[in-house]
């Protein structure tokens, strides 16, 4: 299951179950990614360049930009 989260013309993908829950979004930008909180991904907290750049240093490549 993947769900989308827009930031303006930005769109981040999670595909659940691609994640292994390494925690690297949540401690590199622990102010968009939360990973106990209804949305997890809250983008007006941040640039879109700042969730870009931490979405690529995701492991597993569950959290993604849409192209």
């Amino acid at each position: 299951m993947t769900k989308e989260y827009q930031k303006e013309d930005l769109t981040i993908l999670w595909d659940a179950s691609k994640c292994i829950h390494s925690g690297i979004c949540a401690r590199g930008l622990p102010s968009v990614f939360k990973p106990k909180e209804r949305p997890w991904i809250q983008t007006e907290n941040e640039t879109k360049e700042a969730i870009r750049a931490q979405v690529e240093k995701c492991p597993s490549k569950a959290l993604a930009i849409k192209a």
